[in-house]
């Protein structure tokens, strides 16, 4: 049985495996590397056909309906030096949606004081030149001693020295370099997992040394202005699907939704031809010059034909990470800040989701607050019920003003296999994006980036794929983002 496919530009043929004239391209997956190596390839002139078995674009940062309100998935943010996925926003006509602050500036509560009062410390930056940007918020900050403090600085200054590329730093775990480098737990606790728990979804016991380096070299230790966060004004899914699905179709992109990939086998007259399934008992067949394999690490080796790889086991011993996002709104404003982080305290990080969901249209006076929770192993599997009751007398302690609030709504969002896992020796298990069969490449931020698993490196991965696939056939290319090829 055979059936046709709904997409952007009409209707996807179930059969099309003769030779199309003129190059062509297939993207398998509709996540950010996938939108942006259909965007780059159809660029630089091929005819691109984007499948994607989900009914949405955006892979893991999408957004959808509870109710009146729209919800994303988890909160995701980026930092001023992600260059590609800044490139990514202005080409998808979205950078005004998300907006960078103007200066970091990172609200941190502890309420691990003996006292169990809150105690609010800030982590902002200057715009003095490095490393001297962070050194008034350093002297001052409130959660380490003044011997912690300069501890911070000889161990930065120690990271900034070193190579993040380096393949010795891929097998030595962060926590232990921590150690040697004279940091307290405390230390560790109080600014290092507190910002490498959030960047690489794993402590510093359990992060290679290479990505944590990447991570705070790239950071904190660049450019001033380089940790300046930004997040989404608006729902993920106007970003990663309804912007992104528009910018496809203006480059010409065919976009293939409810449609996935279940084979890629070489082309009888050469090529490629990508097998498609669009629910039970459809079948199509797609031909191509080039394939980017655009989907997680265990779907690709799933997919890849025999000899692609040297040593294809290797994807699968890329682990994942879960993240965990507890969503409450509350019946008034119990939070002034747009974002908070938390010590002492098992919540990470707290966001205002009140004006982007919705809700402050749809009831007045209402907030709505996403608790974003990396590395949430211990936390993952347990009830809802559970989970409400051990989160929201936390939320009341960090903040007073919720405390006599009524809880409107509580609810729970999992992705089990959010991230791949940054342990060491990740680094050499990372294909880069060509493969040994000419025409097939791969894409994803599990990838050889050099980053850890973020939108960021999802976005490079897409370009870094895109522009091999292009010089191997010789089109003329310029990668568009300054160094995005790692």
């Amino acid at each position: 049985m055979t059936s046709e496919t709904t997409t952007r530009h009409g209707r996807l043929p179930a059969h099309e495996a003769g030779r199309p004239e003129g190059a062509a391209a297939v993207v398998i997956g509709g996540g950010l590397a996938g939108v942006t190596a259909a965007l780059e390839l159809a660029d630089a002139g091929l005819r691109v056909t984007l499948i994607e078995g989900r009914p949405r674009l955006g892979g893991l940062a999408f957004s959808f309906q509870r109710g009146e309100l729209t919800v994303d998935n988890g909160q995701h943010v980026y930092l001023r030096c992600c260059t590609a996925y800044r490139w990514f926003l202005d080409r998808l006509d979205a950078r005004a949606l998300a907006p960078l602050q103007d200066r970091l500036d990172v609200p941190v509560l502890d309420v691990g004081r003996p006292s169990g009062r809150p105690r609010l410390g800030r982590l902002r930056r200057t715009a003095l030149p490095v490393p001297l940007h962070l050194a008034a918020s350093l002297a001052t900050y409130p959660h380490l001693s003044v011997a912690e403090r300069a501890g911070v600085g000889r161990a930065a200054l120690a990271l900034r020295g070193m190579d993040p590329l380096d393949p010795a730093l891929d097998d030595v775990d962060f926590g232990s370099w921590l150690r040697r480098h004279g940091q307290s737990a405390r230390t560790v606790e109080a600014l290092w997992d507190l910002v490498g728990v959030a960047t690489l979804n794993a402590t510093a016991e359990h992060s290679s040394l290479g990505l944590a380096t990447m991570v705070f070299k790239t950071g904190l230790l660049s450019e001033p202005g380089a940790a300046d966060i930004g997040w989404a004004h608006v729902p993920l899914g106007e970003l990663h699907d309804t912007r992104a699905r528009a910018a496809l179709d203006r480059a010409g992109v065919r976009t293939a939704l409810r449609t996935r990939a279940t084979r890629i086998s070489a082309h009888p007259e050469g090529g490629w031809q990508v097998d498609t399934a669009a629910g039970p008992g459809t079948a199509g067949r797609l031909a191509a010059d080039t394939v980017v394999l655009a989907v997680p690490q265990r779907e690709a080796h799933g997919l890849l034909p025999e000899g692609a790889l040297d040593e294809p086991g290797r994807l699968l011993g890329i682990g994942t990470a879960p993240i965990l996002n507890l969503h409450v709104v509350y019946d008034r404003k119990v939070l002034r800040q747009p974002f908070f982080t938390a010590l002492g305290s098992p919540v990470q990080w707290v966001f205002d989701r009140t004006d982007s969901s919705g809700l402050a249209a749809a009831d007045p006076g209402a907030q709505y607050l996403a608790v974003s929770q990396s590395a949430a192993q211990d936390d993952i599997d347990r009830p809802v019920a559970e989970l409400r009751e051990r989160y929201l007398p936390e939320l009341e302690r960090l903040l007073p003003a919720a405390r006599g609030a009524v809880v409107k709504d509580f609810f729970v969002t999992r992705e089990r296999t959010a991230t791949f896992a940054p342990t060491p020796g990740v680094g050499r298990l990372r294909p880069h994006a060509p493969t040994n069969a000419p025409g097939l490449y791969l894409a994803g931020a599990w990838t050889a980036t050099g980053w850890p698993a973020t939108m960021e490196s999802a976005v490079r991965s897409g370009l870094n794929a895109a522009g091999a696939a292009l010089s191997e056939l010789g089109r003329p290319h310029r990668n568009p983002v300054r160094e995005a090829a790692v």
